[in-house]
């Protein structure tokens, strides 16, 4: 919409457990498709090499289809092309969930990385809430700021509707702790997106719906 417009989300109608989605703003252009059920493929460019490690993970370990372009302000910094793609992404795994009869909701993983070991656990609660401990804050990690690894998971998080928790139990490596913050969430999120054969047809929730509007 360029510098005079404000943010334009565009949805196209979810296929199977797809979203497509297209965001412009003064600070970020970014296209998105996720496939829920997809096998792992992927292909990111977002100018950032560790971003793309990060999303890229992601895809891989959570056996998802990732198709993503993104370009942004970064003569400022890489803040806004961070924090839009955590938005997008978020956004795109909540469409992409559709009706959530049937899953299994929740799901964590305890994943190591040679001297690292992290923990992630997370709820597709339709309450967003994140809770988030890289030990990174002030610590570059290859191309991006520690903090910017915090705050990607956070986006995520708030904007997939999501309950997550994500923490670093041990490590010396930045590099091994982000990336293996990404494997772990990619884990959990493959376990919480899976269809329960026990649960066929049933909303995962005593209230009847995950809704919180």
């Amino acid at each position: 919409m360029g510098a005079s417009g404000g943010p334009a989300d565009l949805v196209q109608p979810a296929s199977s457990r797809t979203a497509t989605l297209n965001r412009e703003t003064a600070e970020t252009k970014i296209s998105l498709t996720v496939n829920l059920d997809g096998q792992g493929n992927y292909e990111v460019d977002t100018g950032n090499g560790f971003l793309d490690h990060m999303v890229s993970q992601i895809a891989r370990h959570g056996l998802f289809d990732i198709s993503l372009q993104a370009r942004g302000d970064v003569h400022v910094g890489w803040h806004h092309l961070v924090e839009d793609v955590g938005i997008l992404l978020g956004r795109a795994f909540h469409e992409a969930l559709g009706e959530v009869r049937g899953i299994r909701r929740m799901g964590h993983a305890i994943v190591p990385l040679d001297e690292t070991l992290v923990m992630v656990a997370l709820d597709l609660s339709g309450r967003s809430y994140a809770v988030v401990e890289t030990t990174l804050d002030d610590t570059m990690v290859e191309t991006l700021s520690g903090d910017l690894v915090r705050h990607f998971f956070e986006s995520f998080a708030l904007e997939g509707r999501i309950n997550l928790h994500a923490k670093v139990l041990t490590g010396v490596s930045p590099h091994h702790k982000a990336e293996a913050l990404c494997k772990a969430l990619a884990r959990a999120l493959r376990d919480a997106v899976e269809y329960d054969p026990r649960a066929t047809g049933q909303v995962p929730s005593t209230k009847g719906t995950l809704e919180t509007g």
